[in-house]
């Protein structure tokens, strides 16, 4: 085989690569189906006028923009958000999902997009300050199901743990009275302290930066190499940084 024959050859198997990392498996042809809750400020929520927006909401709109597909949110509650990618109603989850060893069993990552510390959020008019989970022992605390957050407090021990579908609901029944503190994301109490008109206050903040990827099927390589590259490309070009500062004033895509 001559050199000329080897170079063609070697530039096709290279062209054949590149075509196929381009067009990832997704259960839609031309399609990215994002999983999110659609009630998580300031990550995926409505808007006044109804729109769908949210920092999570950006960062899946661009990166599936440099996959060249359509991004089709589909929207679920968190409690069956991990079982709905098992079931096939989304290629991915871009819903703050933390990256943890468990979850890594079973479901594929991306690389990390994003970190952020759990904070303890207690009412604002109280005197309640914790600044530990130890401080939390015999108190009722509200949490998503299924969140990294829920298995930080039951591995804490001692805490009376009140598991809710999602945000809402438990920040709801804080702000009545009727939970002594919840546990959520660090970014989060800050968005509400920023632009909500909700009763609360950040307290504790418990640990170190955690990663937060974008889930998907482990099975599908194809996909999580397509949206590694994505990613990369969104930081490289300013966008991802651009959204960052919009949402936070900062950049999160760092511990």
């Amino acid at each position: 085989m001559n050199t000329l024959t080897r170079t063609t050859l070697a530039l096709a198997a290279a062209l054949t690569v590149t075509a196929s990392a381009a067009t990832p498996a997704t259960l839609q042809k031309g399609v990215l189906k994002i999983g999110m809750e659609g009630t998580y400020a300031p990550f995926t929520y409505r808007d006044a006028r109804g729109n769908l927006t949210g920092f999570d909401v950006d960062i899946a709109r661009a990166v599936a923009a440099k996959m060249g597909l359509k991004a089709e949110f589909v929207l679920t509650e968190w409690s069956g958000i991990l079982a709905g990618l098992q079931a096939n109603k989304y290629d991915v989850i871009v819903n703050q999902v933390g990256i943890n060893p468990e979850r890594e069993k079973t479901i594929g990552f991306s690389r990390p997009y994003a970190y952020s510390s759990p904070q303890i959020i207690v009412k604002k008019t109280g005197s309640f300050t914790p600044k530990t989970l130890a401080d939390l022992k015999g108190k009722r605390v509200g949490v998503g199901l299924g969140s990294n957050y829920e298995k930080g407090l039951r591995d804490a021990g001692g805490i009376n743990v009140v598991t809710y579908p999602g945000a809402p609901e438990y920040l709801a029944d804080l702000a009545t009275g009727r939970l002594d503190a919840a546990y959520n994301d660090r970014l989060l109490v800050g968005y509400l302290i920023k632009s909500q008109n909700l009763p609360v206050r950040g307290a504790g903040v418990i640990g170190d930066a955690q990663p937060v990827g974008i889930a998907m099927k482990k099975s599908n390589t194809s996909l999580k190499a397509a949206v590694d590259r994505a990613l990369l490309q969104i930081k490289a070009d300013g966008t991802y940084a651009k959204i960052s500062r919009q949402w936070f004033g900062q950049d999160v895509s760092k511990p």
